[in-house]
């Protein structure tokens, strides 16, 4: 639940209402996380009363509806303090739209890999020069600068993958036809050289 022990991080500041946490998560978080769905935040909050981590009053207005406050309990603290002192262990493995458009590309053959690849880089490299005024735009925030930072490095490491996508399907899609019903009548002719041709190389 990283959204709710962010929520968590921001009461150790101080009792917040909702539009103040919103307002200084994103504010914190910086451009590249995204906003926090107003909605969803409030859910958040719902989820930390019923657990015990955070309480909330009500607090009076005058020319407004009452607000709530959501004040950091001692349970919350320890919560917080085991999650945030615990590595992070990634469970959604990888899956980058990318990858399936590297398949689809390579079964149309060499000239629609190529094509993919070269549009795929020039939007990375896009990617790097927006990436690089954001940088130079949030200097003085060392969080919101950290965290350009590892786009900056995981866009890169997207550009690296292309070279390799190029060293290791490139042979691959080379063999691959149109998908047309040459193609077809090709593999039916010659069955066992079709399913080499057509194994994908492994992993390594």
């Amino acid at each position: 639940m990283p959204l709710h022990h962010a929520v968590l991080a921001l009461l150790t500041e101080r009792p917040s209402h909702g539009y103040e946490l919103k307002a200084q998560f994103e504010e914190t978080i910086g451009p590249q996380w995204g906003g926090l769905n107003i909605g969803h935040l409030y859910q958040i909050l719902e989820r930390l009363v019923r657990d015990g981590y955070v309480t909330r009053s009500q607090v009076a207005q005058a020319d407004r509806p009452d607000k709530n406050l959501y004040t950091l309990t001692s349970a919350g603290s320890a919560e917080l303090e085991t999650w945030a002192t615990t590595s992070w262990v990634r469970t959604g493995g990888f899956r980058d739209e990318i990858f399936l458009k590297l398949l689809a590309a390579t079964t149309l053959g060499a000239e629609a890999l190529a094509t993919l690849i070269e549009a795929q880089r020039q939007t990375y490299l896009s990617e790097l020069a927006g990436l690089s005024r954001q940088r130079r735009l949030h200097t003085d925030e060392p969080l919101v600068a950290l965290l350009i930072d590892s786009a900056i490095a995981h866009t890169k490491a997207d550009l690296g993958l292309l070279d390799s996508a190029e060293q290791h399907l490139g042979a691959l899609a080379a063999t691959r036809g149109t998908g047309g019903a040459s193609g077809r009548n090709a593999d039916e002719a010659e069955p066992d050289a079709g399913r080499q041709a057509g194994s994908w190389p492994n992993s390594a």
